[in-house]
């Protein structure tokens, strides 16, 4: 089986009867290779490449160890390789347990007894069990067929998957056709994480780990579809999933869970003027250790003498090589072994016969004392007294010419560039903004004017422009002409209009792809028709082409989207994750695939019909600000849950997204700027107030810069320090 995701964020597999066809599957199709996020060349070789190659030619391991990639997608990217599918549940991405405590009212992150040992399998912790096992290897009868093994059961096997999303669809549906339309026996029923986590220590039969999900889908844990599970012989009723006494709710659990994995790298050193580090959700140990769990499942000790040295053998049906199926000319031969090895489960590809490197620790931020506290470290005026209306900080140092990028009302823009000097992790200090040279003469001034004049009935704000992730193009909407239009950056010359709606156009979202998918990007827009439209912007022709060979001026949308009754006014998009919320003028915000299709309507808390505002994280919340009395803030889940809202005392005319999205920065006419949690939207800290309201926001890629756009015509860059480990 091959599995492929193709531009619609889809992911499918295909079945191919042999080698052979799949080589000429692959002559067939575009050099795409595995895409470019694994740093491996997009050719049609890298398709072929095995698993092992893949991880050896990757880049990935490299970037995990120096921090630039989570633990989450190190696991995920190892788990894809070698060859485990969300498309298959006998072979589902399979991940660790890391924690031991899901008992107290409190859990302290940084007590190392809290965690699993990760250099031990699962059925290695509880001694006496151990000794169990190894006492079967032990006594194992030399001349029967079957090798010895340590295990019966799997750590990863379809039942055990579809268990764990016993609540879900359409895992209930498939289990239900597993166990022939009845669910299990409600004391087998996924119904409490401390007890799940108390039978992996004492059954000899379970020694399942466990799946992405539980680090991400708090859905998972409710009983939404109200299914009927029986009650336990305890007499309890089985629901909801009993969740751990220092977690409140689904969202708390996974989002200490996901800390716990080092998905999170919480903000430290400069946010608040005493902090020296929230160290809350970061867990380091985990970080320290997770290379010897990928010995024992993807590595050395996951077969051979070094896996019976580490009590780590399974039952010999497991791995990878050791049935040719295609060997076995009697079919029911055949079925019959096929179905031992869904049974037994599906031990992942081997990716290395050598140690994992282990992670490169972090290093310890600069305290106080070395460094002395300064919020506000850049101020300039770009516009004088022209409200700058948008901000880009695209500061990679990937890209060609990392500059801040602003836009005023005037539609005057500025490109400045970004310095970082030899030592960019000391703070800010390592960092400066060359004011734009050409906004200093009069003819410079002209070439950094976006010339087409906007319909008078638009007010610019920061949702009519968006600019590309390398800096070099500038797309605006809101022309009486009903387009938008893309602009060198250069010298501020139009070079492309895009036509597709039958009213003007109001808002604009960017995105780029992240992942498989290769480097192309996403362009929304919305429009007073009611409808949100899907552009592919190709890297490579720099213009918006639905094809890479798309020639002319009118290029067709990906996707329509309807459902709107009224003018959209805000959109956004996130590539990855293949989704596009927006939200109309009275009416409740909507979430589309990229593909048109509909998913969720997210009706506002209480009398809120007026969204102005919304973000879209990649962890799928949504952020959106509603206009209505004197503000409102709410977030949800892509699932349409509504986690927390509240009312604001201040219009927000600006919002920015940390990486992660588990951070947002908030400003408004009331001139303060906010730094909010975006979960439950707790307020964490409120700098002091600028020279001007708030019209634009943005941070900057390595997550070290807060710019900000003012009223004023300044813009302003204040140290914050949201991790660039993420």
């Amino acid at each position: 089986m091959v599995p492929a995701k193709v531009n619609c964020a889809a992911s499918a597999v295909f079945k191919f009867t042999d080698q052979q066809t799949v080589r000429k599957v692959i002559r067939a199709l575009p050099p795409v290779g595995v895409g470019t996020y694994y740093g491996i060349p997009q050719t049609r070789a890298a398709s072929l490449y095995s698993p092992r190659q893949l991880f050896q030619k990757s880049t990935m391991t490299l970037r995990w160890q120096k921090g630039e990639v989570s633990n989450f997608q190190y696991l995920m990217f190892l788990n894809t390789i070698a060859g485990r599918s969300f498309c298959d549940l006998n072979q589902y991405p399979v991940f660790p347990w890391v924690l031991t405590n899901y008992e107290s009212d409190t859990l302290d992150l940084t007590d190392s007894n809290n965690y699993r040992d990760l250099s031990k399998p699962i059925g290695v912790l509880n001694p006496t069990r151990h000794a169990q096992f190894l006492e079967r290897y032990a006594s194992w009868d030399e001349n029967d067929d079957i090798p010895p093994f340590h295990y019966g059961t799997h750590y990863s096997t379809s039942g055990f998957t579809l268990a764990w999303m016993i609540r879900v669809e359409p895992f209930a549906t498939q289990f239900l056709n597993l166990q022939g339309g009845k669910f299990d026996h409600p004391g087998r029923t996924f119904c409490s994480i401390i007890r799940s986590w108390k039978n992996c220590q004492r059954d000899t039969s379970d020694v399942k780990e466990l799946i992405p999900e539980l680090y991400y889908l708090p859905e998972m844990f409710l009983n939404s579809n109200n299914f009927t599970f029986g009650i336990d012989d305890d007499g309890l009723v089985i629901d909801d999933v009993e969740l751990p006494k220092w977690a409140s709710s689904p969202e708390e659990f996974v989002m200490l869970h996901r800390a716990v994995s080092a998905l999170l790298w919480l903000l430290y050193a400069v946010i608040l003027v005493n902090s020296v580090g929230v160290a809350a959700l970061e867990s380091r140990y985990v970080s320290a250790h997770l290379h010897e769990w990928v010995d024992l499942i993807f590595g050395f000790k996951q077969k051979g003498p070094e896996a019976e040295k580490a009590t780590n053998v399974f039952f010999h049906l497991t791995y990878e090589g050791n049935v040719d199926l295609d060997s076995i000319a009697d079919p029911v031969m055949r079925e019959a072994v096929e179905q031992q090895i869904k049974s037994f489960g599906q031990t992942p590809s081997q990716l290395l016969h050598e140690p994992h490197v282990p992670r490169i620790p972090p290093e310890t931020p600069i305290t106080e004392e070395e460094e002395p506290f300064k919020s506000i470290y850049l101020t300039f005026k770009v516009t004088s007294d022209v409200p700058v209306t948008h901000v880009a900080a695209n500061t990679d140092s990937s890209v060609p010419s990392p500059a801040v990028v602003t836009i005023s009302c005037n539609q005057c823009f500025s490109v400045n560039k970004w310095i970082t000097s030899a030592d960019p992790k000391r703070s800010l200090r390592g960092v400066q903004v060359e004011q734009d040279p050409m906004l200093a003469t009069s003819a410079g001034r002209q070439k950094r004017q976006l010339g087409e004049p906007l319909d008078q009935s638009v007010t610019p704000c920061a949702c009519c422009f968006v600019v590309t992730a390398d800096n070099k193009y500038i797309m605006a909407c809101g022309y009486w002409d009903n387009s938008f239009k893309c602009f060198s950056a250069d010298g501020g010359k139009l070079t492309q209009c895009v036509f597709g709606h039958w009213d003007v156009v109001t808002c604009l979202a960017y995105s780029r792809h992240v992942g498989l998918i290769g480097g192309d990007a996403l362009v929304v827009s919305g429009s007073r028709d009611a409808t949100v439209l899907v552009w592919r912007w190709s890297e490579k022709l720099q213009r918006v082409a639905a094809t890479d060979r798309e020639e002319g001026d009118n290029p067709s949308p990906l996707a329509i989207l309807t459902g709107h009754e009224q003018p959209v006014v805000c959109v956004d998009v996130n590539a990855s994750l293949g989704l596009v919320v927006s939200g109309s003028q009275e009416g409740p915000c909507l979430l589309h695939t990229t593909a048109g299709n509909l998913l969720r309507t997210l009706r506002g808390p209480g009398d809120c019909v007026r969204p102005r505002l919304l973000k879209l994280s990649r962890d799928g919340l949504v952020v959106v600000n509603y206009t209505d009395g004197t503000g409102h803030l709410a977030v949800f889940t892509i699932n349409g849950r509504l986690l927390s809202d509240k009312k604001l005392d201040d219009q927000m005319l600006a919002l920015a997204l940390n990486k992660d999205g588990n951070f947002f920065v908030s400003g408004g006419f009331s001139r303060y700027l906010r730094l909010w949690r975006t979960h439950d939207l707790c307020l964490l800290h409120t700098y002091p107030p600028c020279d001007g309201s708030i019209r634009a926001l943005a941070i900057s890629t390595d997550q070290r810069c807060l710019v900000a756009g003012l009223a004023s015509g300044s813009i302003l860059a204040i140290a914050v320090n949201f991790p660039g480990r993420l």
